[in-house]
C-alpha cells in the first residue's frame, strides 16, 4: 500500500508534507506533488501535516481518486524529488477544495 496526493493538491502546491517524509518520496511538479508508490513506506507520517486533506491512504481512496494512483506513480517516475518545504504557489488558497481541477495539472 502507499499514499497517494490527489487533486485537491494541484495548483496549491502545499509542501507542508515533504519534510516529514523519511523515505523522501515525494516529487515535485510544476504546481502538483506526488509520490511515488515504490519508495513509499507507509508510514503516514505526511497525511496529518496536508493542510488541506489531498493526501490518502491508497485503501481509504474514494472511486473519484483511483486515477491519481497511477498519476502518481507515472510523474514520481520523471519529477525531480523534493524534501524542503516551500512557500506555496501566491494563489493556492483561491484553488482549495474546488474540484475538476486535473484539466490545470501542469506536467
Amino acid at each position: 500500500m502507499t499514499f497517494v496526493v490527489t487533486e485537491n493538491c494541484i495548483k496549491c502546491k502545499y509542501t507542508d508534507c515533504v519534510e516529514v517524509c523519511p523515505v523522501d518520496c515525494f516529487h515535485e511538479g510544476p504546481n502538483f506533488l506526488v509520490i511515488d508508490p515504490e519508495e513509499c513506506i507507509d508510514c503516514s507520517l505526511c497525511e496529518p501535516e496536508c493542510p488541506i486533506d489531498a493526501i490518502v491512504a491508497e485503501e481509504d481512496m474514494k472511486p473519484e481518486d483511483e486515477p491519481f494512483l497511477a498519476l502518481n506513480a507515472e510523474l514520481s517516475a520523471v519529477w525531480p524529488v523534493i524534501t524542503v518545504q516551500k512557500d506555496p504557489p501566491a494563489d493556492a488558497k483561491e484553488w482549495e477544495g474546488k474540484t475538476d481541477k486535473l484539466q490545470y495539472l501542469e506536467r
